[in-house]
């Protein structure tokens, strides 16, 4: 079963705020997602370049953002993918998917860009149809890690490549709103077995410390969905890009 934050640290007059920051960091909704939009797009900048910088999505690519929010990410991928290359960003929030179609528009009416309103363990996306995906700071929402990743693979080619960012339990703790049991905290051991229980094989993960100033330590894990037995490189490739 997956492990979240017990309801402890906040003082308890201020733990319902805490915790109700916590939900809208989860779901973004009215007025102060819009507003969380705003910063999140300036707070992640580093957290995405880096998850975007460990999957090298190469030019002609399709690439899927798992929890796409303001758009900084869905931005990032794009342009590592080239004007060949395809970008989906799947996101449960409606504010979060309406700033990404505003940041992105060009990329939207070019046809290389794709927003989905939905959720993670349902994807809207064929099997093998994407060589890459992205996750950065969402794997703290995930409740059934084992569905989502388990979809993860199907929509991933073989051979295809999971990026994943988190912040480091170490840092997150210090942090109020992550202690109120809305976010489940990560180790690399946690990250590790979390991919495993997924099914991404042990041989395929790597994990790796990234400092982002201020004392703020992230993790980036990669993983790649195994190819069957006997699959050669050119067999692995999808049949084509929606």
């Amino acid at each position: 079963m997956d492990a979240f934050e017990p309801l402890t640290g906040p003082p308890t007059r201020f733990r319902a705020a805490w915790h109700g920051l916590g939900n809208q960091l989860r779901h973004p909704t009215g007025v102060v997602g819009r507003l969380l939009g705003l910063v999140m797009n300036r707070l992640n900048a580093l957290p995405n370049q880096a998850a975007v910088e460990a999957l090298a999505p190469r030019p002609g690519d399709t690439v899927l953002e798992l929890g796409s929010g303001p758009g900084h990410g869905v931005a990032l991928a794009m342009a590592a993918v080239g004007p060949a290359g395809i970008v989906h960003g799947v996101d449960q929030s409606a504010v979060m998917l309406r700033q990404a179609a505003r940041l992105n528009r060009q990329s939207r009416h070019r046809g290389q860009l794709h927003l989905h309103l939905g959720r993670f363990d349902t994807l809207p996306l064929p099997a093998g149809s994407v060589d890459g995906i992205l996750a950065v700071n969402v794997a703290y929402f995930w409740h059934h890690s084992v569905g989502i990743l388990r979809e993860a693979r199907r929509v991933l080619r073989p051979g295809g490549r999971l990026a994943v960012y988190v912040t480091d339990a170490a840092t997150m703790r210090r942090w109020p709103f992550a202690r109120t049991g809305t976010h489940r905290l990560f180790t690399p051991t946690e990250l590790t077995a979390m991919l495993r229980g997924g099914g991404f094989p042990d041989e395929s993960i790597s994990i790796r410390s990234v400092s982002l100033g201020h004392g703020i330590r992230g993790l980036i894990a990669t993983a790649e969905n195994p190819r069957p037995v006997g699959l050669c490189d050119e067999g692995a490739a999808p049949e084509a890009n929606i």
